[in-house]
């Protein structure tokens, strides 16, 4: 089992629009997938029409177990779960911070699912705190959306700070460029000069309005939209991906 956390400190990069399509590839190629929506807001569910339970929250999360088994929902497709986000992740930092152990709290609770999933996907809120933290360790992958800007990269430099304090790999960064519009000149002259670095995956998604009418038909575009440009390129991605994690 791999558990990949899709992460960026900005917001607005692409992340959860990632998340959902890759999931979606994953478990299509006939790997068993869970997406983890980890951000309050909730946007992962929303795509997958999905809810939490009413009893499901921050604390019960925390506790994992029967609590995640019991949460799970299965979506309109097979082979591909989901562990909806509840809205009182927003202080989940907190409830974290009164535990014991509480950097790997979020081992503990999704490595024993690794008898029931190939792929677990963490779609992460854009934060520096206890619980990216606790994603990082958990993390055998971050799978890092960068748009290519100065900002973004700026971004890309403190998270591989953060790294280095908390002690874990670099080696685990994935980066991709996500949001590119061709017609910007600095777009591409920061590519090429990111895609040196042996984090950089050459696979880009564009910015196309595909992606962003998700939001409107509430399904991953590749399921939606098979043939259309923006379906290719999460399947390059996913292809690169794979391909790094084979690597690894």
């Amino acid at each position: 089992m791999s558990i990949i956390a899709v992460y960026n400190i900005k917001g607005g990069v692409g992340k959860t629009a990632t998340a959902v399509n890759l999931a979606y590839l994953s478990a299509s190629g006939g790997e068993r997938t869970l997406l983890c929506d980890m951000d309050p807001q909730g946007s992962s569910s929303f795509y997958f029409r999905i809810r939490p339970d009413k009893k499901f929250n921050a604390e019960k999360l925390l506790k994992g177990g029967k609590h995640i088994d019991r949460s799970i929902r299965g979506t309109d497709f097979s082979g591909l779960d989901l562990l909806p986000a509840d809205f009182s992740y927003r202080n989940i930092d907190i409830a974290l911070d009164d535990m014991k152990k509480s950097r790997q709290r979020l081992s503990k609770i999704f490595r024993p699912l690794s008898g029931e999933y190939a792929q677990i996907f963490l779609d992460c809120p854009p934060n520096i705190t206890l619980l990216s933290e606790n994603i990082f360790h958990a993390a055998d992958f971050i799978l890092v959306p960068l748009i290519p800007t100065t900002l973004s990269c700026l971004a890309l430099q403190q998270l591989f700070g953060f790294l280095k304090e908390i002690e874990e790999k670099r080696s685990k960064v994935l980066v991709f460029f996500s949001m590119v519009e061709k017609r910007k000149k600095m777009h591409w002259e920061l590519m090429q000069q990111l895609i040196r670095e042996p984090e950089v995956m050459p696979a880009l998604v564009p910015f196309l309005a595909d992606i962003e009418r998700m939001g409107l038909y509430r399904q991953p575009v590749s399921a939606a939209l098979p043939q259309s440009m923006a379906a290719a390129a999460y399947a390059d991605l996913w292809r690169e991906v794979k391909k790094r994690m084979a690597w690894r």
